[in-house]
């Protein structure tokens, strides 16, 4: 593990993202649905938090805060009695903070199915004992696919910073 890990300007190993990735399974009850047998979306959105904040806390190994939703597609339901498999993965670092792709699952327990039912992306900072934001190690990409990601999420992250006024 440590030929994968590298030193940045503040002593952090960096870590390449599957080493924090994080997969979730709740099963959707009765409680969890509205009146047509469907996840609740806040529901649905606790579950994202959760395991996005999992996979932003294994990377820097610090308690994380939500910083900021960037986008949540809601392209299919999940409904009562299905399996919801979240799974996320870092996207992009910065120098206190992380941004999260959680992609949601559905599966059908009767007929085996699975389908994509949601995307997500979350932005996370990492804080210190005193909750301030601390650095975290930087992100070790390593695949085609992870560097795509990366480019999209800067991308992401500028439009997040001209809305707020480039705070």
């Amino acid at each position: 593990m440590h030929d994968i890990l590298r030193e940045n300007k503040d002593n952090l190993m960096g870590k390449p993202p599957r080493l924090s990735q994080v997969e979730m399974t709740e099963l959707v009850l009765p409680n969890d649905t509205n009146l047509l047998g469907n996840l609740l979306g806040g529901t649905l959105m606790h579950w994202i938090d959760i395991a996005g904040a999992m996979a932003a806390s294994r990377h820097s190994n610090r308690v994380v805060a939500t910083v900021a939703l960037d986008s949540l597609d809601f392209r299919h339901p999940a409904r009562m009695g299905e399996l919801v498999m979240l799974k996320a993965k870092l996207t992009w670092v910065g120098r206190t903070s992380m941004e999260v792709c959680v992609k949601v699952y559905a599966e059908n327990l009767k007929s085996g199915a699975v389908i994509k039912t949601n995307q997500a992306f979350i932005t996370f900072v990492a804080l210190d004992n005193e909750g301030n934001p601390t650095p975290v190690p930087p992100l070790i990409l390593e695949t085609d696919e992870e560097r795509q990601m990366f480019k999209e999420a800067e991308k992401r992250r500028a439009e997040r910073l001209k809305r707020r006024g480039g705070n």
